[in-house]
């Protein structure tokens, strides 16, 4: 009798305790997971998974890319990287609903299908698997529905985030809720620091999640059952949605860089008095307590360590930079090789 079968009958676990000290193990070793996943963020949950020796028994996950400076380089995710070292099937379609991927793919013989970190799937494949699809996403669903949850949570000014687990169904990040975890988000915090605590918590969250769907203790919630004023989506961003407006208020701002460091970086215009213009981009910032309000975008400097923005209502103090074409330093580094006098921020 398997474990979810030993769960659903009339038997007690005093009839034969030592078979179910023992099955919920034996379930785990049972249950054919294939993982699709691309990035650091995937590959850290599947290490997760096969540590606590669930059975994986194939990884999804794209194609190579080409790196170099003919892109004669083919570089594997950092997914394909552990699951090739770990001797897991890899399956890297460059179509989802290719036939050949759709047979091979129906060949693991998959009970459940994990995606963290993955392309959207077209129904054929999300369906397959007799217990389903789940994903793991880095937000609080239904909020962040989207590429980019980490950013915008930050760049909205978010105290509070965390990790869902949901079953898949056609429109994205919309499927029935499994489980979610609550994670505050320090004024400290930027993209990267709260990218590692989100993996750790998501790793957790994914072993819970398999650990409910072997006992067969899932108990789903539709999104539209949880209270929202208002939807917050997390678009994916691109280069021009990394630009400072310097009009906006200091906490906006500074909310906006810590959004989007370490990557993919604000950016803001360098003018000269000459007039000649250069893309810098902002690491990190700190807002300056009483500091008089002047035109946005305008820079006081003592040459040194101190290099000051002006803001709709104060200002910053930039902390760590990266001027075009240069390495990133702290600003008492940048100044030592630049001239700031006459310049401003546009």
């Amino acid at each position: 009798m398997s474990y979810l079968n030993f769960l659903r009958s009339d038997r007690k676990k005093e009839d034969i305790p030592n078979l179910f000290d023992i099955m919920p193990e034996m379930e785990k070793k049972e249950l054919r997971i294939v993982f699709m996943g691309t990035p650091e963020f995937a590959e850290f949950i599947l290490r997760r998974l096969v540590d606590d020796r669930y059975n994986i028994v194939g990884v999804v996950t794209m194609p190579d890319k080409p790196m170099g400076r003919h892109g004669s380089v083919l570089q594997s995710s950092p997914v394909k990287k552990y699951a090739v070292e770990q001797g897991i099937p890899v399956l890297q379609p460059e179509r989802l609903k290719d036939p050949l991927f759709i047979e091979q793919l129906k060949a693991l013989k998959a009970d459940l299908q994990i995606v963290v970190a993955f392309r959207m799937l077209p129904e054929i494949v999300w369906s397959m698997p007799r217990l389903g699809t789940f994903n793991l996403h880095a937000s609080l669903l239904p909020q962040y529905r989207g590429a980019a949850p980490i950013n915008w949570a930050i760049i909205n000014g978010d105290k509070e985030t965390g990790v869902t687990t949901f079953f898949l169904k056609h429109e994205i990040d919309t499927g029935d809720i499994i489980r979610q975890e609550r994670i505050p988000i320090l004024p400290t915090d930027n993209v990267g620091t709260l990218h590692d605590k989100l993996m750790e918590l998501g790793a957790s969250l994914t072993v819970k999640t398999l650990d409910d769907i072997i006992a067969g203790n899932v108990k789903s919630i539709p999104q539209s059952d949880i209270p929202a004023d208002a939807l917050r989506p997390a678009p994916k961003i691109f280069k021009e949605t990394c630009r400072i407006d310097w009009t906006q208020p200091t906490s906006r701002i500074n909310d906006f860089i810590r959004g989007l460091s370490p990557y993919p970086a604000a950016w803001t215009v360098l003018r000269t008095a000459e007039g000649t213009e250069q893309d810098l981009k902002i690491y990190a910032a700190e807002p300056v307590a009483d500091a008089s309000v002047q035109k946005p975008g305008t820079i006081t400097c003592d040459g040194r360590k101190n290099l000051i923005v002006s803001t709709a209502d104060g200002a910053l103090r930039l902390l760590d930079v990266q001027l075009a074409g240069k390495k990133r330093m702290p600003i008492s580094a940048f100044l030592c090789g630049c001239t700031i006098s006459g310049c401003s921020f546009i």
